[in-house]
């Protein structure tokens, strides 16, 4: 249930922070928590750094420190490279960086369950017939802990329609098996099929897995939903805080308002910048092509300016696979993921092949910062030089919507990708015939 909410134009640092605090109160009080001895915050990695989920974990851990609990961190990476102790720093603040562990995605989980092949075939409506193993991080699941804090940013998102909530679980903590099942079983049901629904098949395997396996957790959400002003700036529109689903429903209903953009007609072509010191891969960075697929028109252009990435994958592997095979249809990866055996390994970074292509409908250019014309090419992408990229759609110059460049060409420009979802209305209507129902 939703123990509290705020919504407002834009909530202030303090007024997040104050939430915070009652946060902790109700928790002992509704959990029946008697004494907050060791506490485990669980908020996202840096690449939802922008959203302040990063100052609002410093907040919560020095509230209960201070407070005399044993309080550590986990940031719920995935299989996302671990910060160093200067990205903490950066993200985290004063946290000590001993209390902050990175979650290792092959080693370091636990087997909590199975959500059964029946299950996910009736979640996915036959198009999955696979059992989806749960492995979750094993200090999370082993150790006693009196409260566990979800921290997180709730926006559209292209596997389980929405970002955060017990996606903090069974992503950001899962093991190897989970990554695997989850994403391949998103891409067989296709990404835009995902994006922006409520409710996408690999939720509903999640929501029936916490339901089965995740009950007795002393675990609470604390969700925030961003927006831009009228200045065209990121600010806090909504805080959502409850221990179930209605928490998650609540936020996602105000992302679904607040951060999709929906337009008459297919657009043609449209720029995208991923910070620099969040987006360090194509993995990543991909976020520009999820969020903007729908709306790109047959035959346009998406142009990616990139300055930190360096490298395709997360995990040499994963950015191996990625490197050998490049980015292919759903009908490619499916046909090839039957018989190559390096693919059925990481099904996760299989299914990241999908995620990250344009299916043949339009160009997707990338402007990197340290990768070469001939790295970039051998996937499948067209390449711009980041010098050539940043002179012409200086980001400093362009604004967020529509701009006309000096030689009348007219783009779409996006600074912040990661924070919302671009479509054409039909489309949108289309996704919407898709959306499943508890």
């Amino acid at each position: 249930m939703v123990w509290f909410s705020h919504e407002d134009t834009s909530i202030d640092r303090p007024t997040i922070e104050a939430l915070c605090d009652r946060l902790v109160d109700e928790a002992k009080k509704r959990l029946g928590i008697s004494e907050l001895r060791r506490v485990l915050l669980l908020p996202p990695d840096i690449t939802r750094a922008h959203a302040g989920v990063g100052w609002m974990t410093e907040h919560l851990y020095h509230r209960l420190d201070g407070a005399g609990a044993e309080v550590h961190v986990i940031p719920t990476l995935g299989q996302h490279v671990p910060h160093s102790a200067q990205e903490n720093t950066w993200m985290f603040g004063s946290i000590p960086n001993e209390r902050i562990h990175a979650h290792d995605w092959k080693n370091g989980v636990t087997h909590v369950g199975t959500v059964p092949a029946e299950v996910v075939a009736e979640r996915t409506g036959g198009a999955v017939t696979w059992e989806m193993p749960i492995d979750l991080n094993t200090m999370t699941v082993t150790e006693d802990w009196d409260l566990i804090i979800n921290v997180g940013h709730v926006v559209p998102h292209e596997v389980l329609g929405f970002a955060n909530h017990n996606k903090n679980y069974f992503i950001g903590l899962g093991g190897k098996r989970t990554l695997g099942a989850a994403h391949m079983a998103s891409a067989v049901y296709g990404i835009e099929n995902n994006l922006g629904n409520l409710l996408t098949p690999v939720r509903a395997c999640f929501n029936w897995a916490e339901e089965e396996f995740l009950a007795d957790l002393p675990d609470v959400y604390l969700q925030v939903v961003m927006a831009y002003d009228d200045g065209g700036s990121l600010v806090h529109t909504g805080v959502y805080v409850g221990d179930g689903l209605d928490t998650y429903y609540s936020a996602a209903r105000a992302s679904m308002a607040q951060n999709i953009t929906a337009f008459d007609e297919p657009v043609d072509k449209i720029v995208a910048v991923m910070q620099p010191d969040e987006f360090h891969a194509t993995w990543v960075a991909n976020k520009a092509v999820y969020r903007t697929r729908m709306a790109m028109a047959d035959g346009g252009e998406l142009v990616i300016i990139a300055p930190g990435v360096e490298r395709f994958g997360e995990q040499p592997e994963v950015d191996a696979l990625i490197r050998k095979y490049g980015y292919l249809s759903k009908h490619e990866v499916l046909e090839k993921y039957a018989t190559e055996a390096d693919m059925q390994d990481i099904p996760h970074a299989t299914a990241h092949l999908v995620h990250g292509s344009a299916e043949g409908r339009f160009r997707i250019t990338y402007a990197p910062g340290k990768l070469t014309q001939e790295e970039v090419e051998s996937v499948g992408y067209g390449y711009l030089d980041i010098e050539e990229a940043l002179r012409r759609y200086d980001p400093a110059v362009m604004k967020d919507g529509w701009n006309t460049m000096p030689d009348g060409e007219r783009v779409f420009f996006i600074s912040t990708p990661s924070a919302g979802l671009w479509s054409t209305s039909d489309r949108l209507a289309s996704r919407a015939d898709h959306e499943m129902h508890d």
